[in-house]
């Protein structure tokens, strides 16, 4: 993106030459400025308020679980493992121990 808006630096439309710049300059200053140390800082000092929504825009919004942690929370894993080896184990033909 650099060499694209930097490309327009080089434009005859002497309107286009500093939009060009500023645009050239802006992408390295948002990739290894902005993001990586503005935005973390912002969001720790925000706290909970990074992540606060309306309850109104929160009931108009559908629920999205991409990675099933409602699905996890609602069905725990039954069971400790001395309880599945007990179980593997007379499956198999083995004896209770």
């Amino acid at each position: 993106m650099i060499s694209v808006f930097g490309g327009f630096m080089f434009s005859h439309l002497a309107a286009v030459r500093p939009l060009g710049f500023g645009l050239a300059f802006s992408v390295p200053l948002d990739a290894f400025v902005v993001r990586p140390a503005l935005v973390p800082a912002l969001m720790h000092l925000t706290g909970d308020g990074a992540s606060w929504l309306p309850r109104s825009l929160d009931r108009l919004l559908p629920d999205v679980d991409i990675e099933g942690a409602a699905l996890e929370r609602s069905h725990p894993v039954h069971g400790t493992a001395t309880e599945l080896e007990h179980d593997l184990a007379l499956e198999a033909g083995g004896t209770a121990r």
